[in-house]
């Protein structure tokens, strides 16, 4: 029986005996992923300038330059890690295209003044 993580995936103890420990979350497998993780971020960032045409989990867009360390990378890590870093660099960008974004979304929110609205 295996059972389910909460994102639905079952790469929980398919098939394996119980209370057997994966590989892939002992030291070495994590650094594995983890390295496969930064290699694939760093070509996406690189390549930033090119577009984005091919389509990675949570909606994440990446250059086609980069397919080949994004296999790396989905075949290093589990999928529910892979949907966990997408969603976070996702985030991440999304906050940082925010904070970079024209004057008129930094600072402070203006509220309208009293004298704006017409009695």
């Amino acid at each position: 029986m295996s059972t389910l993580s909460p994102d639905g995936d079952s790469d929980y103890g398919g098939g394996e005996a119980a209370g057997a420990v994966m590989a892939d979350v002992l030291s070495k497998g994590r650094e594995a992923c983890y390295k496969a993780r930064d290699a694939f971020y760093t070509c996406v960032e690189k390549h930033a300038d090119k577009k984005p045409t091919e389509i990675a989990t949570m909606g994440l867009l990446y250059p086609a330059d980069c397919k080949k360390s994004r296999a790396s990378f989905v075949n290093s890590c589990r999928p529910s890690w892979v949907k966990h870093f997408d969603r976070q660099y996702s985030a991440k960008k999304r906050v940082q295209r925010l904070l970079d974004g024209g004057d008129d979304r930094r600072g402070p929110i203006s509220l309208p003044q009293p004298y704006t609205f017409k009695q």
